[in-house]
């Protein structure tokens, strides 16, 4: 299989120009934001990590391995990607527990930054966000489109994809998950099985978005759209867009937003509802398979506005960047919008 957000369109006109991400571990440092303190006391260890080029799983177990738990009691808020330096919280229950020497457990690719202890452990999408640092290299592009595009980028935001990361290796997640729906009894390990449905599901929501995007209503307000606030994951249902949804949706307080899809129907009706309805057409296997399966219906916003954001062009083939994204939100989504890269789908 292929890359499957290959041929997903661009709402700012394209790429600006190419380069290269991801040539050094400091190209792309990624830093947790928790979302909330851990209060110093409690059966749980907090360990503040940062790690290069390493697996979130793979660091967790070495860490039940070496601390002499099961690894069912450690946890983390979601995974990052192994190809950079990444700063992130791991969670060990250790109730009444010798904590090790930290230290002895550190090596050229792990470091432990902070120790901490917690009442309750790090539930999976605990974190509020993340702090990104981008390097690109071997940059080929127009200073002056480059420039226009970053400040369309910072005004608009950007159509929120899954990014290609959510599909597995050359997409190979989403043919898993078709022989999954076509066996549904087949034992399977929990965690492969989740990395399956979830990719099936975001299919479904990039299609939904890809066609709001060709129509042109990706960030603007459609009769039948349900919106998400900026901050949280609440989502509303007005009786009709008025001015002060418009508005609203202008400073970008609230986004139109798209079905993960699960068990129950779409919230969206009338126009919203028909684009949903059409996109998914082709992906039927997707959409039983996933309701066989008794998934939750979510739904996403399909703005997607990076905050903090800043850049500097220290020369004519270098470019940084740096941005806060909302957890589940994918940096390579924002960076296909300005530089076609090698290495994005890492």
């Amino acid at each position: 299989m292929s890359d499957p957000t290959a041929d997903l369109p661009y709402a700012l006109g394209g790429p600006a120009g190419t380069g290269a991400l991801k040539q050094t571990p400091e190209d792309f440092i990624v830093e947790e934001i928790l979302g909330f303190q851990p209060s110093g006391e409690g059966e749980h260890v907090f360990l503040f990590i940062e790690k290069r080029g390493e697996n979130t799983d793979y660091v967790a177990r070495q860490l039940a391995r070496f601390a002499g738990i099961s690894a069912r009691q450690v946890s983390y808020a979601g995974l990052k990607d192994r190809q950079g330096v990444t700063r992130q919280w791991f969670s060990l229950q250790m109730p009444g527990m010798v904590e090790p020497d930290w230290s002895s457990f550190e090596s050229d690719a792990v470091r432990i930054l902070e120790t901490r202890r917690n009442a309750r452990k790090l539930r999976k999408g605990a974190a509020s966000g993340n702090r990104f640092e981008l390097t690109v290299r071997d940059l080929d592009a127009p200073p002056a489109a480059l420039e226009q595009r970053l400040a369309e980028l910072a005004e608009q935001g950007v159509p929120n994809y899954f990014g290609p990361q959510r599909f597995g290796h050359e997409g190979r997640n989403l043919e898993r998950a078709r022989e999954l729906f076509a066996n549904p009894g087949r034992r399977i390990d929990p965690h492969q099985r989740g990395l399956y449905l979830s990719a099936a599901r975001s299919e479904i929501f990039n299609r939904i978005l890809a066609a709001r995007v060709r129509a042109g209503h990706w960030n603007n307000a459609i009769p039948g759209d349900v919106f998400m606030f900026a901050d949280s994951h609440s989502f509303f249902k007005p009786d009709s867009i008025d001015a002060d949804i418009l508005e609203r949706v202008n400073r970008r307080a609230i986004h139109p937003s798209g079905v993960l899809w699960g068990t129950t129907p779409s919230t969206a009706t009338g126009e919203a509802l028909a684009i949903e309805t059409e996109a998914v057409g082709p992906l039927a296997e997707f959409t039983a398979g996933l309701e066989q399966m008794r998934l939750e219906t979510a739904r996403r916003p399909f703005r997607l506005c990076p905050q903090e954001l800043a850049w500097t062009l220290p020369a004519a083939n270098l470019l940084k960047l740096r941005f806060a994204l909302p957890s589940g939100a994918y940096a390579t989504t924002v960076l296909r919008e300005l530089v076609r890269c090698e290495g994005i789908d890492a």
